[in-house]
């Protein structure tokens, strides 16, 4: 490719992230500089994700003015468990990722959600009640599921975009 066709290819490719994400720092880097593969990839804030920062929120919300006042079963009882991937994964991943345990900053996978959501279920659900003084429940199985779906779409909805997307 001669210089003139990389410094078309290089125009194309910023003025299409530009116009898509508008963030120069999310274009792929390597040693040489930009890499203009024509990719576009977000990096995924962990803790300072939003829907991280919004479950969190609504937890300590949910849990030390609301439940003082309500007898609502299902902010008693699911609601919170709604909000354990949003909220807890995003905190895991980032200690994965500074131990070595994850090489990428890309928002959650789903393979990542699906994991963690097993284990989680296993050891909450099944260990827990064995161990500690608190009692296992398939809806809460149920609401970690259904929290751990919804995420996964917000979180993947811009992962990765190419030039061909439209």
């Amino acid at each position: 490719m001669c210089s003139w066709q990389k410094g078309f290819r290089s125009a194309v490719c910023l003025l299409w992230s530009a116009r898509h994400d508008s963030c120069w720092e999310a274009l792929p880097r390597n040693r040489h500089g930009l890499d203009h593969s024509c990719s576009v990839v977000r990096t995924f804030r962990y803790l300072g994700d939003p829907l991280c920062v919004a479950a969190c929120l609504l937890y300590a919300i949910n849990r030390w003015l609301i439940l003082p006042q309500v007898e609502n079963p299902f902010l008693r009882g699911q609601f919170n468990d709604l909000l354990l991937i949003p909220a807890a994964l995003p905190g895991v991943l980032r200690l994965q990722r500074l131990l070595g345990l994850r090489n990428h900053d890309q928002p959650p996978r789903w393979s990542e959600i699906a994991l963690h959501l097993v284990v989680w279920s296993i050891l909450f659900e099944g260990i827990g009640p064995h161990v500690l003084a608190v009692t296992g429940d398939i809806w809460d199985v149920v609401a970690y599921t259904v929290g751990g779906v919804a995420s996964g779409f917000y979180w993947n909805r811009f992962a990765t975009r190419s030039l061909a997307d439209p």
